[in-house]
């Protein structure tokens, strides 16, 4: 009877090859004017993709798991709130929720601002004061706090029910159940699915190019408008975000290993 491979056991020959190919184009970068150019320009939006990606992620997750928990909840008024909130951010594509939040949502906080400030003698709030990257940050966390709802559900539900219920034998209260039973458990199970929803916020950080927002896919867009050398341009973009990508999935690889190897001890 044959054996089924284990994939996970393969020589990463993928790897190998992408590191080669990763190389070869490194070197055209700094050997090749045009490449060396569009790299020293595209550099300096790699901090703010980063910045827009991890904060993002972070509020998403807050978000997430407050919905996780209500969609858990007791009461009907709760459960039916996040769900409502999860079904619509998850049916509106990200893009359009970053052109309603830079252009709808936030217009209307600072008209809802101004009016609390406005009373006290305290100047105005003018809506060119709300930085774009924040506008993209909100938009970001609002789209994929949905997302991460229903795997921090998912992490909550796995959770033995018999250990909550001998938790609550020994007179632990609800949120010293979850604090010290219920989430520890969960997220040894969801850490995988939040990683490769990470790597995914990192890719989607690139659409908050259209409202002007520096990041690197920004700066590709008007440097290639400048120089007309998409070719070389976008080549160095691809690059940057695999850089950064597979860097990343193979952090989260390595994780997850010891996370299985630590469960077998």
């Amino acid at each position: 009877m044959a054996l089924t491979p284990k994939p996970d056991r393969d020589f990463p020959w993928w790897l190998v090859i992408l590191l080669v190919a990763g190389a070869v184009l490194f070197y055209e970068m700094l050997a090749n004017p045009v490449y060396a150019a569009a790299l020293n320009t595209l550099a300096k939006g790699i901090s703010i993709t980063i910045i827009v990606a991890v904060v993002a992620y972070l509020g998403a997750c807050l978000i997430g798991l407050g919905l996780a928990v209500m969609g858990l909840s007791r009461h009907i008024i709760l459960r039916q709130a996040a769900r409502l909130y999860i079904e619509v951010m998850r049916g509106v594509p990200i893009i359009v929720l970053l052109l309603y939040v830079a252009f709808v949502l936030a217009p209307l906080l600072v008209v809802a601002v101004n009016a609390v400030i406005e009373p006290l003698g305290l100047a105005p709030w003018r809506t060119r004061d709300f930085p774009l990257i924040a506008r993209a940050v909100i938009a970001l966390m609002l789209a994929y706090s949905a997302f991460l709802a229903e795997i921090f559900r998912a992490g909550l539900q796995a959770v033995p029910q018999g250990q909550i219920e001998a938790a609550q034998a020994l007179g632990l209260s609800g949120w010293q159940r979850f604090r010290h039973i219920v989430f520890p458990q969960a997220f040894r199970l969801i850490l995988p699915p939040l990683g490769n929803d990470f790597v995914a916020m990192v890719k989607d950080s690139s659409l908050v190019s259209v409202l002007g927002v520096t990041d690197v896919a920004q700066l590709a867009k008007v440097t290639a408008a400048g120089n007309f050398r998409y070719f070389e341009t976008y080549n160095v973009a691809a690059l940057i975000y695999l850089t950064m990508t597979i860097g990343l999935s193979l952090i989260l690889r390595r994780i997850k290993a010891r996370l299985r190897e630590t469960s077998e001890r």
